[in-house]
Formats: C-alpha cells, sequence, structure tokens
C-alpha cells in the first residue's frame, strides 16, 4: 500500500449506537470511516459486525475507470458474508468464486488466451 499508516473500519452502525454522519454509507446498515476518532470509538467497543483494514492504494484520475473499461477488476455484488465472515487471506478466492469462476482459469495479462 502507497499509505500504510492510512486505516478504515467498516462496521455495522445497528450494532452500534453511531452516526451515520460519521463515516460514508456504503449501503443503509454499513458504514465506512477513516477517521482516527470514529476507528478508536469503534474498537474500543466494537459491533458485532466489524472489518479493520490498514493501508491504502491509491491511483490518478480517471485511473479506476480506465482499469474497469479494461476489465483489469473482477466486480461483484456486495456480499455481508464475505465482508464479517471471511478470513482476509481467503477472501480473494472465495469472492471470485461467488461470481461462479474457477480462479485456477484466471490468467493475468492482456489479450486473447
Amino acid at each position: 500500500p502507497v499509505q500504510p499508516e492510512t486505516g478504515w473500519v467498516l462496521f455495522d452502525p445497528a450494532s452500534k449506537d453511531e452516526d451515520p454522519e460519521d463515516g460514508w454509507q456504503v449501503r443503509e446498515g454499513l458504514l465506512l470511516a477513516g477517521s482516527m476518532t470514529v476507528m478508536r470509538r469503534v474498537a474500543s467497543q466494537p459491533p458485532d459486525r466489524i472489518r479493520m483494514m490498514l493501508g491504502y492504494a491509491g491511483g490518478g484520475p480517471g485511473q479506476l475507470e480506465a482499469e474497469l473499461v479494461a476489465s483489469a477488476w473482477l466486480v461483484a455484488p456486495l456480499d455481508e458474508q464475505a465482508i464479517f465472515e471471511v478470513a482476509a487471506p481467503d477472501l480473494w478466492e472465495y469472492s471470485v468464486r461467488s461470481l461462479g469462476v474457477e480462479p485456477a482459469t484466471l490468467v493475468s495479462g492482456q489479450g486473447m488466451h
């Protein structure tokens, strides 16, 4: 990650009395926050459903859009089981399989394979 000292917390505020203004509402019942104040508060009394992450890898203007157009990303629907129940080392494989893709069939690189 470009900024390994940056932290994020993704959590369910329904299991904690949290103000939605304290983060970005990913969808109803799911907040993402990068504020140290919110992270300290949430970490001191963790809600039932929480995932903390460290590090940040950013990109330049338009980079993500260009990568999506180039099919450089696999995009999966929001899956709360993946977010809160799947262990971090297993998350990539779980997500790929949730799309009906066998991970061993993926080929890195561009063009026809």
